[in-house]
């Protein structure tokens, strides 16, 4: 039986070591891995860290993108009994320095160079940072160790002591702590989210059971392993073993589709969000009849989709021939895009606006969007291919064995075998989201329709207006940034105020090709400032107000000359906003709409 997540990957070694279990790119050529040979890797891994004397159940960081070398060492501190703590490869000296103190990490993986001077930059300050191990070739200096060189005291450690490497796993027990997920966090300092063995054994488990994924499936990963959303993907990967194949960065995610023609793949909503811009702002830009009949065609898609959200049906002529002339070039464009093997994507991690989803809908691609938090080992509902468990605009029904409802403030309550054992070293911030009879405060809101799940908005989001009218954000948020190919974020601002406002970024590749096609000349920053965006910008503004209450419509909005990223510190490194940042940073701007010096 089962009941370690290295049990689970021991098991499928032994049962199909000759099948390929991974692909990846080396030296600009995909190669493929054996079931087998993975395991004499992690072998390897598991003795070098007992060589270096790192003890059972210590913590051990992993601070890299995504690539074979991050499982490999992450199942190598399994199988030395020990807990492995990701970290954000984008994360600064400073949160580095927090989590590896926070967590007592004593060997941390890093991928090149710049992450070990990033870490070099604070190592004075981590004391308990005994051992840093780089991926990638990097200056030799004292108390880092190249990878191969680990390696290779590994493997004669292996040869040497194999008994006793193997013990330290056989004394794991699934109530062991296999994973200390530190939360990207919208506001304050990340808490350490405690994930045992059995959490991920279970939603391993559960996955198996709805059949959503296959043994026989190919997966595209990109996802950062930092992740809870990649984490879950990965072990049910050792349980279903099933062909994954490493994407070589993000920004190659489509060249790697073609590659490697996956039959699925897990994303963020934004991703979508971009491609579904790409898509408006080329019909935008096309000239002539081409480009009229293509902007006509995504008009009618639009109303298809409006038609759709309110319970209707969508039909007639002008959809009909919307379909046949534009939407089906969409749709083989799209699947060709994805590798013409895509069965489904699956979306978590954030909101998927529903009109993005009835887009790719409408084009023939089918996007499962699910739910579940860092606390709740990722999956907790999740859509499935099949009738009555697939509606747009839910998340699906709970997984076989998880416990949902809804609270009487209209808050999600999540409790069974995926719920997390506690906040590291937080027995406050437990005690306040864990209730004794093991019910969870997820903090979102949600309204079931039928037996499927509905987020309704994220109740420290919700903005109270100085009329008392309770606004969720992020549905006017998506709505405008569906509705217009250059917008990339919206930050809506207006608790305790008389009216909303909202800061504005724009989407740097769509907005470039958006001002070709109007013979607009500058620079990002420039096209930002030009009276031609805003125009643009303004009637989206116009049209979503139509559709919303009176205390719900955007006043006043200013677009901003950058947009914002990870790096900014902007975004979390799933690409969500990070509102309390936003907030500091622009606030003499939003305080600036209630003043008069706003614009509209």
């Amino acid at each position: 039986m089962t009941t370690t997540v290295s049990s689970i990957f021991k098991d499928t070694v032994s049962r199909h070591g000759g099948r390929v279990a991974a692909r990846h790119k080396v030296n600009g050529a995909w190669q493929t891995v054996t079931w087998a040979a993975l395991g004499e890797q992690v072998h390897t891994v598991s003795a070098g860290l007992t060589a270096l004397g790192v003890p059972p159940k210590a913590r051990v960081g992993v601070m890299a993108n995504t690539r074979l070398d991050w499982v490999v060492a992450d199942l190598g501190v399994l199988g030395a009994g020990c807990t492995t703590v990701p970290i954000y490869q984008s994360s600064i000296a400073d949160d580095v320095q927090y989590i590896v103190n926070d967590a007592q990490i004593e060997c941390l993986f890093v991928e090149d160079e710049g992450q070990v001077k990033k870490v070099e930059s604070a190592r004075a300050q981590m004391p308990n940072l005994k051992h840093v191990i780089c991926f990638d070739r990097c200056a030799a200096r004292e108390g880092v160790t190249q990878w191969a060189d680990f390696l290779k005291r590994g493997a004669e450690e292996w040869a040497a002591r194999r008994e006793e490497v193997t013990s330290r796993v056989g004394e794991v027990s699934p109530q062991d702590l296999l994973t200390l997920v530190y939360t990207s966090g919208t506001t304050g300092r990340p808490k350490g989210v405690m994930i045992t063995h059995d959490n991920m054994v279970y939603e391993a488990e559960a996955i198996e059971q709805i059949g959503i994924i296959k043994p026989d499936d190919v997966q595209l990963l990109f996802l950062p392993l930092a992740h809870i959303f990649a984490k879950v993907l990965e072990v049910t990967w050792f349980k279903l073993a099933h062909e994954m194949a490493f994407a070589e960065s993000i920004a190659l995610v489509v060249d790697n589709m073609k590659d490697t023609q996956p039959t699925f793949m897990a994303s963020v909503p934004r991703i979508f969000e971009k491609v579904h811009a790409k898509v408006v702002a080329k019909a935008s830009s096309a000239p002539g009849l081409k480009g009229w009949l293509a902007r006509w065609a995504l008009r009618k898609e639009s109303e298809a989709t409006a038609t759709e959200l309110s319970g209707g049906r969508a039909g007639g002529l002008g959809w009909g021939l919307a379909q046949r002339l534009v939407i089906k070039k969409v749709s083989a464009n799209l699947k060709e895009t994805f590798g013409g093997r895509l069965k489904f994507f699956i979306s978590g991690g954030a909101p998927l606006p529903a009109d993005i989803a009835y887009f790719f809908a409408h084009s023939g691609v089918t996007i499962l969007e699910g739910y579940g938090l860092t606390e709740t080992s990722a999956a907790t509902c999740v859509n499935l291919p099949k009738a009555g468990a697939h509606k747009i605009g839910t998340v699906g029904p709970a997984l076989p064995g998880t416990e949902v409802r809804i609270a009487e403030d209209g808050e999600i309550m999540i409790r069974g075998r995926g719920v997390f054992k506690g906040y590291w070293n937080r027995p406050d911030a437990t005690a306040e989201a864990l209730e004794a009879d093991g019910w969870f405060h997820s903090g979102d809101l949600g309204a079931f329709d039928g037996a499927l799940l509905k987020i309704t908005g994220r109740k420290k989001d919700i903005i109270v207006t100085a009329g008392g009218k309770n606004v969720a954000p992020q549905n006017i948020e998506g709505k405008l940034k569906s509705s217009c190919g250059i917008i990339s974020q919206v930050v809506l601002h207006g608790d305790k105020r008389n009216f909303l406002s909202a800061l504005v970024t724009l989407d740097e590749a769509a907005l470039k090709e958006w001002a070709t096609a109007r013979g607009l000349a500058g620079s990002y920053a420039e096209l930002t400032g030009r009276a031609e965006v805003f125009a643009e910008v303004n009637a989206v503004f116009k049209e979503v107000n139509a559709s919303l209450a009176s205390y719900e419509t955007v006043k006043k909005f200013k677009i901003l000359p950058a947009d914002f990223s990870v790096e900014s510190g902007e975004l979390t490194p799933s690409l969500k906003v990070k509102r309390n940042v936003v907030f500091a940073n622009y606030k003499a701007l939003y305080d600036a709409f209630y003043e008069g010096g706003g614009e509209r």
